[in-house]
């Protein structure tokens, strides 16, 4: 794609006009720069003096450093009485055409702006967290990972929702301009760009974003002014500052076991009493790290400068002086906590904070199943991570399942079921998928992919006339993002869908260990009519009582009650998780329903819609008759 119009021969006519136009004087490239000329002096009258070649060594992600360039920086602004220079303007520029990105990085640079090219999609995010640009300029269309769907990946980053995007591209169609802005991005700029346009897009939005820091409030509060722990907002602050400045050190996250039941057993506020004073015992333990309460029954440490080596011994140590602790909680009753502790060394190169704490929570899930309840982040290796990039490639597939009511319901609803197709034909399941996109960071945007087309679909089925609810599932650490609420309660207004249309859908496994995190999000989009199912269910003390606390609707069984005929143990365990559900006011679905016996035991516990090869098996198509269908 050409980057300017070619220039005409020196003696066609507006030759010396065309080349005025597309090169900026001398003075304009550094305008910006502490030694840059007056306006009106000698530099103003060599306005025809074609900018210098651009340098060949320049930096790419993955190549060699390039050559040191001249210094500069940005605007002086107003401190006080004086003048505090800002360091220079920092750009990304991502763009798979090497010729591309040596032309808009030479402009950039000429500038007196900082500017990084990052040739492969997948390096965006990491490139983002090292480089900590100011904007991003950003192609298109690349291979892999187009520009859109990157944009909505950067946004669900931590600390992302703000930065500029502006996209750069030959692409001449006005609509694809509409839906680059919808992907998130702050502007669109069109191929051939003259240097002087990029330069004026570009800085304007910088100090636009730089003026807007300088009026943001002072950090966040250090200690919580009741608990007098650290605050969640310092304490993560604290792992950004020790990530970037090479800090050695562990990251520790402390879940305390049986959250759900003891609050069912004791009532919130003795609960709330107990996880409060377990944060003070807690604080003593590691102390001098500082600790913060990041959810219910949960907490987080930071060991900077601590021997890495020794991270387990210190893990270790702390979960067995809090099970030496007793708490009392209701007159003369004591008890003891259990917990689990996930860790993870500051060396493993984590982009932020946000990473490395979904890093530690993946350990502590892992040390909930170990014996000694200690579990370390093991990154992938390069093979490993290799492996997950090649696995993710393709492109999504949507399949559909009927979920038909037992009494007969007019209303069409189905689940969605992600599917993602190899570039060699073969076809992936989402039990295949989902892991790799969760291990490999990429799990908010496959979500919000199959989100954005449900609802989509539902509103373009509403305007035909043939309404429909899909149940679509979600990974909570997608729920847990600010931007991935905002933008679905936006969506879902700017649709003019009813939100009652949409069912998210959650694993039980995931949901015991994202209960906080998952109510507040229920919280957020009640209002909208937004409703949720808890999957995979399985009776027991604490997912019975996450039935009574969390807003939900629905309860699909875990799959090996469809068995329940043959079983009469699972039988009476499939009645009794109805009726507890019913209780509660929750209707109930029974899946891989395969053959009229199941049907027929399913029936008579009680429940409200089944869903499986014997309704109707997996399809493309939305085409299934739901006003025949009558079990």
């Amino acid at each position: 794609m050409a980057v300017q119009d070619s220039a005409p021969a020196p003696d066609e006519p507006g030759a010396r006009t065309r080349t005025r136009a597309e090169t900026p004087p001398p003075h304009y490239w550094r305008r910006w720069v502490p030694d840059a000329p007056a306006a009106g002096g000698q530099a103003e009258a060599a306005v025809d003096e074609p900018p210098a070649e651009p340098a060949t060594g320049v930096a790419l992600a993955g190549a060699a450093e390039p050559p040191p360039a001249a210094p500069a920086s940005a605007p002086a602004v107003a401190d006080g009485g004086g003048a505090q220079e800002e360091p220079p303007f920092r750009v990304l520029i991502v763009e798979d055409d090497r010729a591309q990105a040596l032309f808009a990085q030479s402009v950039l640079h000429g500038a007196g702006m900082q500017a990084e090219v990052q040739l492969e999609p997948e390096g965006v995010i990491a490139a983002i967290g090292r480089f900590d640009p100011d904007l991003i300029l950003m192609d298109l269309h690349m291979p892999g990972l187009d520009g859109m769907r990157l944009t909505t990946l950067i946004r669900q980053q931590p600390g992302c929702q703000l930065l500029p995007i502006v996209f750069l591209t030959g692409d001449p169609d006005p609509e694809r301009q509409f839906e680059v802005l919808e992907s998130g991005a702050d502007d669109f700029l069109t191929k051939p760009i003259r240097p002087r346009h990029l330069i004026a897009a570009v800085s304007s939005r910088i100090q636009r974003l730089r003026a807007q820091r300088r009026q943001d409030k002072p950090g966040p509060l250090r200690n919580h002014p009741e608990t007098g722990l650290a605050t969640r907002a310092w304490l993560l602050q604290q792992v950004d500052e020790a990530l970037h400045g090479g800090a050695r050190g562990g990251l520790f996250f402390i879940e305390i076991g049986s959250a759900l039941s003891l609050r069912e057993r004791y009532g919130y506020a003795a609960f709330e009493r107990l996880m409060a004073e377990a944060g003070r015992r807690l604080a003593r333990i590691v102390a001098p790290a500082p600790l913060a309460r990041l959810n219910d029954n949960s907490f987080l440490a930071l060991h900077r400068d601590a021997d890495e080596a020794a991270l387990e011994r210190a893990a270790v140590a702390i979960r067995e002086r809090l099970a030496a602790e007793s708490f009392p909680v209701r007159g003369d009753e004591t008890l003891h906590l259990r917990g689990a502790i996930g860790y993870a060394a500051l060396s493993h190169g984590f982009a932020e904070a946000g990473a490395a704490l979904e890093a530690t929570e993946r350990a502590a899930l892992q040390a909930r199943l170990r014996p000694q309840g200690v579990a370390a982040h093991v990154p992938p290796s390069e093979q490993e991570a290799q492996e997950h990039l090649t696995m993710l490639e393709g492109q999504l597939e949507l399949a559909y399942q009927p979920i038909v009511a037992v009494a007969g319901n007019d209303l069409a609803q189905y689940q969605v079921l992600l599917r993602l197709r190899r570039p060699d034909g073969t076809l992936l399941p989402a039990g295949q998928v989902v892991p790799v996109a969760e291990a490999s960071g990429r799990i908010a945007d496959f979500d919000q992919q199959v989100m954005e087309h449900a609802l989509h679909l539902i509103a373009r089925r509403k305007a035909e006339g043939s309404p429909l609810r899909l149940f679509v599932s979600q990974s909570p650490r997608t729920l847990a993002r600010e931007a991935f609420a905002e933008w679905m309660a936006k969506t879902v207004a700017d649709l003019g869908i009813e939100g009652t249309s949409v069912v998210i859908d959650v694993r039980l496994s995931d949901a015991l260990i994202h209960s906080v995190t998952l109510a507040e999000f229920c919280r957020r989009m009640l209002p909208l009519g937004v409703q949720f199912c808890l999957s995979q269910f399985e009776p027991g003390q604490e997912a019975e009582a996450l039935l009574a606390q969390l807003p939900l609707g629905y309860v699909r069984m875990a799959g090996r009650f469809a068995a329940a005929h043959a079983d009469p143990q699972l039988r009476d365990q499939l009645r009794t998780a109805i009726d507890l559900a019913h209780r509660l006011g929750l209707q109930v679905i029974g899946q891989q329903i395969e053959d009229p016996q199941a049907a027929a035991t399913m029936w008579m516990a009680g429940i409200d819609f089944v869903q499986g090869n014997l309704v109707h098996s997996v399809g493309s198509e939305l085409d299934f008759d739901f006003q025949s269908a009558v079990l």
